[in-house]
């Protein structure tokens, strides 16, 4: 096979797939109705025609016999006037129009035929046109639906293009949305653990960063706390946590200087911290708030600013060592005391940190 015939049966292959993809039956329905009618119509005309001609031929019958007879009454009168070759030449012309007569009636008869053949060929193919009528509306209401058929079963099924796209694009959109949880999760995880700092937090140790961050929420609860305490009614005011009767400390365990510089705190039931005077100020609105709560005899806020004040003091504090006897400037009470303990422990007035007090 030549290359040119293999080009050719290539492009009438992916033009008859376009036609096949662009042709509608119902258009294609349409259109064979359309020529039907186009059909049936010539047939009319054709029968139009073949009449029009057989009533013309009919008239050039008429006219030939009134012809005949003119010249037969013309060939009589000639014959009265003695006029014989008168009378003959009209005989003559008369035979002449007989003989046309004759041969317009058989071609008159011919039309006559033709026309019957045409008219009941008009008959059937009106007939064929109108149960194709019928029959083309049939066959496009099964065509649109078994087209409706086919797009709802497609569009149920995901087979259409639509939703075909549609399905493709929702799949596209999970798995951006589980990546974007998933690397949410992992950025959490990783700020939770310390390996990565958030932004305008300085670096340091992730211990720290919790211990300051429970710091702050324990300030911001006791803040809260004493803003409560103002606008609770007036209380009795909230009798004084000193510190017990200690013996007096050794001159060796520590220098005049140190301790006339730092303010040694004890936990109940626990060790002695020693915090630098420089830290009072940071100290005593949690004092304040402290004392409010013990006043107001409020459990929930006794909580959180007992243990804002703990904190505080073990963060802030240096332990003091077991082997040093160190009288205490402030007695604080255990996590586990309860509201009513703490008030049987407190006495005299004012707050639990006395600015420049100092106990033995």
């Amino acid at each position: 096979m030549s290359i040119m015939r293999r080009m050719s049966d290539l492009v009438q292959q992916k033009a008859n797939k376009v036609l096949d993809k662009a042709e509608n039956p119902n258009d294609a329905l349409d259109l064979s109705y359309q020529k039907q009618m186009e059909g049936l119509q010539q047939v009319r005309r054709s029968v139009a025609d073949v009449l029009t001609s057989e009533k013309r031929l009919e008239l050039q019958l008429a006219q030939l016999q009134q012809s005949q007879e003119k010249l037969q009454g013309q060939a009589k009168l000639a014959l009265q006037q003695g006029r014989e070759d008168l009378a003959r030449l009209a005989l003559t012309r008369a035979q002449d129009a007989q003989t046309q007569a004759q041969a317009l009636q058989g071609q008159i008869a011919q039309m006559k035929d033709q026309e019957q053949k045409l008219e009941i060929t008009a008959q059937k193919l009106q007939a064929k046109v109108e149960a194709f009528r019928t029959q083309r509306e049939t066959m496009k209401a099964q065509y649109s639906a078994a087209k409706a058929s086919t797009q709802v079963g497609e569009a149920v099924t995901g087979l259409s293009e639509h939703m075909a796209d549609v399905n493709m694009m929702m799949e596209r959109a999970q798995d951006k949305t589980q990546q974007m949880q998933a690397r949410a999760a992992a950025v959490d995880s990783l700020v939770d653990s310390g390996t990565l700092d958030q932004i305008g937090i300085s670096s340091g140790d992730d211990i720290e960063r919790q211990l300051q961050s429970g710091l702050t929420e324990s300030q911001v609860d006791a803040q809260l706390a004493a803003m409560k305490q103002e606008l609770l009614p007036a209380a009795a005011p909230a009798p004084r946590i000193e510190a017990p009767a200690q013996p007096p400390a050794p001159p060796a365990a520590s220098p005049p200087d140190a301790q006339s510089e730092s303010l040694v705190v004890r936990i109940q039931g626990e060790d002695q911290y020693r915090l630098n005077v420089a830290e009072r100020p940071q100290l005593e609105p949690l004092d304040k708030a402290l004392s409010a709560a013990i006043a107001a005899k409020d459990e929930a806020a006794y909580a959180t600013a007992l243990s804002g004040m703990l904190n505080f003091v073990r963060s802030h504090g240096s332990r003091v060592p077991e082997d040093q006897l160190v009288g205490s400037d402030v007695m604080l009470p255990s996590e586990d005391m309860t509201l009513d303990e703490a008030t049987a422990l407190l006495s005299g007035d004012g707050n639990v940190v006395e600015a420049g007090s100092t106990q033995s």
